[in-house]
């Protein structure tokens, strides 16, 4: 079951965490069901949650660990609960998982970057202990969201080998609740905002498991005094003068949902809203009906020890190196984080490009050098499409269903560097493209990024994309070093092919960037120096600005990050703007220079 709504706490809803020290085990031969793990773990292993067991381990199998795992952990339901729909509720588990409790399967997802919940009310025991276990597979394949394929080594093991530049970190790597809800509830409810003169109009649908119900909707300034207020699960607040949502005054409203059964309130949810329109005008993206230029990164969840973890303090002070740089957006690379980063986006004013997981549905991390209609490019042809459109689909409902109403979400990207320049990879993105638009109420802007090689003469996606998003790496993977005069070159001829198509479509680059060791200093500069990524992004500003077409440079990467192993990555991507650890390099006081 789809979990859109965040866990809160009030009279009607409890929740709490079941985060803590839980069982694991691991699977390798995937005998567990089959001898009854569902019900105990035979020789378990204390393992945090949420945590991932690649970086908590010593040893080099348990690092690159690739099959079925379990999770195992005790926990009590008090009899005062009774009479309420009980539920699991995880921020995600990578990659898929069925969900047992005292050793009945309730439910099971795909999908390793969306929450999901589990309804288990007629299988717990009150006030006693209650097992609850998760079989877990981080697997990869063309079938899967993102994408990759696996070999077995000599010694039996198998090994993920992802599509996609950065680690497949997997398990329970967001927070797990018990939640205790009315039967009668809400389950859902999408926004949309209109502005004329000097009012919004938000146009409301509530969404819950009874139809014969009443509501009441109630609108709240910051203050808490009220502004509006309706009574019925679809239509429309006014708002005079409104106080609009943006970058430099991130202003929340509180909404606040009464669900009503003969007259007697049976549950109720609030949340913090922003009002704002977000669209794309000819060549401009306007915010609130003003052009706004991107500024800011491609990010990673991914940090030392935690890898993709969740935490809050990493999630802090990443806001706040953003922040100090001047910043105002960042792309939701290459999936959708946890919650908690789109709320505290709202009260930064922050933007996000949010990305669904179609990242690897090329059949090489390395095709960016040369995507062409070669048969190694030829990934749409595979009969694995039908089931993995189905995925995508799937992951792209419950990314828009999750996030649609965070002021801070501007676009939808569907795609991260697919194949994207024959007929088949046209035909299966017009398919996803026709999907998703159908799903979000405010109609934001769809956009995907473009492949280094998927230029304006090759590509067949841009036509789909509001927003046209550029990856590119000339300076770089192509023509890098003492060739750089000739990425200089190369980009301007590939972005003057761009402008003859007459798009009248904005443009963001949303990655360029070159790796760097923060302790290596060259005169004259040379590839991985500090001083070569100052020449190299310099190159790319000032070209930008002959082209009034582009509306947005957000840099790869934010931070150094965690890779597969291999020859072109030095202890992972270090083409962060930050460290690791979040401390800058000589290039983020130049964007600081810029930005602010």
């Amino acid at each position: 079951m789809e979990s859109a709504l965040y866990p809160i706490q009030n009279k009607y809803r409890f929740n709490t965490l079941m985060n803590g020290s839980w069982q694991f085990e691991t699977d390798p031969d995937s005998i567990g069901l089959k001898e009854g793990w569902n019900k105990e773990l035979p020789d378990p292993e204390a393992m945090p949650v949420p945590g991932t067991f690649a970086k908590l381990t010593t040893k080099r199998e348990r690092k690159y660990y690739t099959g079925d795992f379990w999770y195992q952990k005790d926990f009590f339901v008090p009899s005062f609960l009774q009479g309420r729909d009980i539920f699991i509720r995880f921020g995600s588990v990578t990659h898929r998982a069925k969900v047992f409790i005292n050793g009945h399967e309730v439910g099971q997802h795909e999908g390793g970057f969306l929450p999901f919940q589990v309804k288990i009310s007629d299988y717990i025991q009150f006030d006693q202990s209650n097992r609850l276990t998760i079989l877990v597979n981080n697997e990869l394949s063309e079938k899967t969201i993102p994408c990759g394929t696996e070999t077995v080594l000599s010694n039996g093991q198998k090994l993920a080998q992802p599509y996609f530049d950065f680690f497949n970190y997997s398990g329970i790597m967001r927070n797990v609740w018990l939640l205790a809800l009315p039967q009668i509830q809400i389950t859902n409810f999408k926004l949309d905002y209109q502005l004329s003169n000097n009012t919004a109009t938000i146009n409301y649908q509530i969404e819950s498991n009874d139809n014969d119900t009443e509501f009441k909707i109630t609108l709240l300034d910051h203050e808490e005094a009220l502004i509006s207020t309706t009574s019925k699960d679809t239509g429309r607040l006014t708002v005079k003068n409104p106080h609009l949502w943006q970058p430099s005054d991130p202003y929340l409203y509180k909404i606040k949902i009464e669900m009503l059964q003969n007259a007697k309130i049976v549950d109720e949810y609030i949340d913090q809203i922003g009002i704002r329109t977000i669209k794309v005008v000819n060549d401009k993206i306007l915010l609130n009906n003003q052009p706004i230029y991107l500024k800011g990164f491609g990010k990673h969840e991914d940090f030392n020890i935690l890898g993709k973890v969740t935490n809050e303090s990493i999630i802090k002070r990443d806001y706040e190196c953003m922040k100090w740089i001047g910043a105002n957006c960042f792309r939701s690379s290459h999936y959708p984080y946890a919650e908690e980063w789109y709320q505290y986006a709202d009260k930064y004013g922050f933007l996000i490009i949010d990305e669904v997981p179609a990242v690897g549905l090329n059949r090489s991390v390395t095709n960016f050098l040369n995507v062409t209609n070669s048969n190694q490019s030829h990934f749409f042809a595979a009969k694995t499409v039908p089931q993995l459109k189905q995925v995508h689909q799937q992951e792209i409902k419950e990314m828009i269903d999750r996030d649609q109403r965070h002021p801070s979400v501007i676009a939808w990207s569907l795609f991260n560097e697919p194949e994207s320049t024959t007929p088949e990879s046209y035909d299966y993105f017009q398919d996803i493209f026709t999907y998703a638009k159908k799903l979000d109420p405010q109609k934001r802007p769809y956009t995907g990024t473009l492949v280094m090689g998927s230029g304006p003469k090759a590509d067949r996606l841009h036509s789909l994309c509001d927003i046209v998003c550029l990856n590119r790496y000339y300076g770089w993977y192509v023509a890098g070093g003492p060739e750089i005069v000739n990425a200089k070159r190369m980009l301007m001829d590939e972005l003057n092919g761009w402008q003859d198509l007459k798009l009248n479509k904005p443009f963001v680059f949303t990655k360029f960037g070159a790796d760097t060791l923060a302790s290596l200093h060259q005169l004259p500069d040379e590839m991985w120096s500090q001083e070569y990524q100052n020449e190299y992004y310099q190159m790319y500003f000032d070209i930008f600005k002959k082209y009034p077409f582009i509306q947005g440079e957000l840099v790869w990467n934010f931070a150094d990050f965690k890779t597969s192993e291999g020859i072109m990555r030095v202890g992972g991507n270090a083409k962060g703007v930050f460290t690791r650890e979040r401390e800058p390099k000589d290039i983020a006081f130049v964007l600081r220079k810029r930005w602010r």
